[in-house]
């Protein structure tokens, strides 16, 4: 074993007061157990950013090491190699050759698969070469023994130079130990795993002195990657550029040649350190589960099962708890209306938690939703659908990466649209950023919801089949359909040579950790109710004013004219009060407002409340609810109703029932293919960096919504 300085040794140096706290670089391959490992690392103490001059998530967290030492961790992007392919991984060479940078790590925590070292060993050796200090964190210690894979610790850590830390990430043993390896102050490898050629020691040695660098690593991969590398001048890229061509410099041909190189050092180096003992039927669970579950035929069923379960599950188990919290906003506001009176207590009641309460019944709904991505994502069964898709995808205009964006999109559209980013290809990227925000995210469902149950009878059929829920998803296989089809047509209308290739590796199945899937509800759904909040409360308010008050003395006037003919028909109280309501909404300047845009979208079956609500719902989805719910709770303090309630309520022109199936349906198929959502806009420009692409989905997907909404209605109504 490598000899460790005591702890005590670094806090005295630690805590000094010039010095600047520790950054220390977490990086490893996908599904190596890295997420886990920050995680506990970090707990809660973590922060989510960008780095710098590009969208890339930035993951960094503090870590107590001990009573008198904490360290920055800075969670890096999964990646195979320093050759970077996607642009998350490109942000990573950034970060480690650059050491001017704030971020530049005094440490790197490297995390291997225990059951896969030779795989995890070439991104290792790669930062060994790079002298910088470094702790590699051996994780899945017990998958690697239930495989019959048997390390012997302290050999491997004599042959590689560096300390080993055996850790299980997920239920955090090893971590204390690592905490104490990383307080020592870690010198650089000293080991080298890679030779620079004979004949380009002279273009190396150039870019170094040029530079200033520190080791001939670095400098290789300055002439491999210079451009990719950001904090490069044109003149610094033109300078390497020049040397290339004359040294005949085939950046290609010398990575596939280092890569062999490496290979061949990391085969002879386990055969001292690791032993496979495999009994004779030791084929891996996992590959016995995949036979069946990544089957051509059954494959698919089942994923297709998959998702029908959670549509229902979506209907199904929400319904006690949305009953509950149903109750609970119209007991607030009907104890509020009983006891108190005036303006302030109308615009608290008829706007701010009238419009909140419309988002707060969802979170059992979008707590299940989230619920089910989790579990997927954490058992591994994610990247086997991924994989399935790859060939279905490609007759697209896609790829299988793409189905990960579109997946997720039917959380939100706008980390769907950032998770294209690693997908390599320009073309495929594009295809699946435009048609992502057609699948149906979690911010429709309010939509589906209201809507759905006010014309959709609760049945089931076969004793557990919701008709309501078959409803739902169909909805969303229309979004997705949608999509594809969508993406078909932007494959012939995209020229591009480039070609693209899907490799991947399945983690091993595993039971989810529950600690994680509870943390992403937790975090889903509170960014879901106040991200969402905040803009419900705002736009009920101003709904609140607009609906409340009218152009000069309107108001007045409505009220004069309803009184007087009151007394003429012999009205109620309870009469006069709902055509005085109803009287006062339309003359205000909101029904002038909805009265405006009322021809455009008359032919869809829509009137001029539903304009209003279409309007303020561009800012997101789910605002439609609670827009719908203040303008029906205006002037009607005397009667809470729940939303379908009002809805179920409301009468056309001629007394009949003005939520009829065919406006009820235009309406869903509306919500299905429209872009109503601002932040995906944003969130495009942001990853497109151009207009063009967020102008043309608006165009697209607002023109579309149009035609089939009005298609829809002129059939049913």
């Amino acid at each position: 074993m490598a000899e460790l300085i005591h702890p005590e040794e670094k806090i005295e140096v630690s805590t000094s007061v010039n010095k600047p706290i520790t950054k220390i670089a977490l990086i490893g391959n996908p599904n190596s157990g890295k997420s886990s490992l920050f995680n506990q690392l970090t707990g809660l103490n973590q922060k989510v950013g960008n780095f710098p001059g590009v969208t890339v998530d930035k993951k960094t967290g503090i870590c107590q090491l001990n009573s008198h030492q904490k360290v920055r961790i800075i969670d890096l992007p999964g990646t195979y190699s320093l050759y970077p392919k996607s642009l998350d991984e490109k942000v990573i060479i950034d970060l480690l050759y650059n050491q001017q940078s704030d971020l530049y790590p005094d440490l790197v925590i490297v995390t291997a698969d225990a059951s896969n070292l030779k795989r995890n060993l070439l991104l290792f050796t790669q930062l060994v070469d790079l002298k910088i200090p470094a702790v590699l964190a051996l994780n899945m210690m017990d998958v690697a023994t239930k495989e019959g894979v048997k390390i012997n610790l302290e050999q491997l850590q004599q042959d590689l130079g560096v300390p080993i830390v055996p850790v299980n990430a997920r239920n955090g043993s090893g971590i204390a130990a690592l905490k104490i390896v990383i307080s020592q102050q870690l010198q650089a490898p000293k080991r080298s795993f890679f030779k620079i050629p004979e004949n380009l020691e002279g273009l190396v040695q150039q870019i170094r002195q040029y530079f200033d660098l520190e080791t001939d690593y670095l400098a290789w991969h300055f002439a491999h990657q210079y451009q990719n590398l950001k904090f490069l001048s044109e003149t610094d890229k033109g300078f390497i550029s020049n040397l290339l061509q004359q040294y005949e410099f085939t950046s290609n041909t010398l990575q596939a040649n280092e890569t062999i190189t490496r290979y061949t050092q990391i085969n002879e180096l386990l055969l001292d350190s690791v032993r496979v003992e495999k009994a004779d039927n030791n084929e891996k669970f996992s590959n016995r589960l995949d036979q069946i579950l990544t089957h051509k035929v059954w494959g698919y069923l089942i994923f297709f099962t998959v998702l029908f379960m959670m549509f229902q599950a979506i209907f199904a188990w929400a319904t006690y708890p949305m009953d509950l919290i149903d109750a609970g906003v119209t007991g607030v506001n009907a104890f509020i209306q009983e006891r108190f009176d005036g303006p302030l207590i109308s615009l608290l009641t008829e706007g701010v938690i009238a419009g909140l309460g419309g988002i707060l019944i969802f979170i059992p709904q979008i707590a299940i939703l989230f619920a089910f991505i989790a579990i997927l994502e954490e058992t591994g069964y994610m990247a086997r659908v991924t994989f399935m898709m790859d060939k279905i995808m490609r007759k697209f205009g896609l790829n299988g990466k793409s189905i990960v964006p579109l997946i997720s999109g039917v959380a939100c559209a706008v980390p769907a649209v950032m998770a294209a980013r690693n997908i390599d290809n320009w073309k495929d990227r594009m295809i699946t950023i435009f048609v992502t925000p057609l699948m149906s995210c979690s911010a429709r469902i309010p939509v589906y919801t209201v809507l759905i149950a006010l014309v959709v009878p609760e049945k089931y059929y076969l004793g557990f089949l919701n008709l309501q829920g078959m409803v739902l998803m169909g909805l969303y296989l229309l979004g997705f359909v949608a999509a594809v089809l969508s993406a078909w047509v932007m494959k012939i209308i995209l020229k591009t040579r480039e070609r693209s290739y899907f490799i991947m590796e399945f983690p091993v199945y595993k039971m989810p950790r529950w600690k994680n899937v509870g943390l992403t509800i937790i975090e889903k759904v509170k960014a879901f109710v106040f991200e969402a909040g905040k803009v419900i409360i705002a736009i009920s308010v101003i709904l609140w004013v607009m609906a409340s008050y009218g152009p000069g003395e309107r108001m007045a006037q409505v009220e004069q004219t309803v009184q007087q003919q009151a007394r003429q028909n012999n009205w109620t109280q309870e009469e006069t009060n709902i055509r005085l309501s109803s009287e006062k909404l339309e003359s205000s300047y909101a029904g002038v407002f909805g009265h405006a845009i009322e021809p455009v979208i008359r032919p869809l079956g829509f009137d001029w409340k539903i304009g209003i609500a279409l309007l303020t719902s561009f800012a997101a989805r789910e605002v439609f609810v609670g827009t719908m719910s203040t303008i029906y709770s205006v002037g009607d303090s005397e009667n809470i109703k729940t939303i379908k309630e009002k809805l179920m309520t409301e009468k056309d022109d001629a007394g009949n029932p003005f939520f009829t199936p065919a406006r009820a349906f235009s309406l869903l198929i509306f919500y299905v293919f429209a872009m109503q959502c601002m932040s995906t806009l944003a969130v495009v420009y942001r990853e497109t960096k151009s207009w063009r692409w967020p102008v043309m989905q608006l165009i697209y997907m607002s023109g579309l919504a149009y035609v089939c909404s009005f298609i829809v209605y002129q059939i049913f109504k």
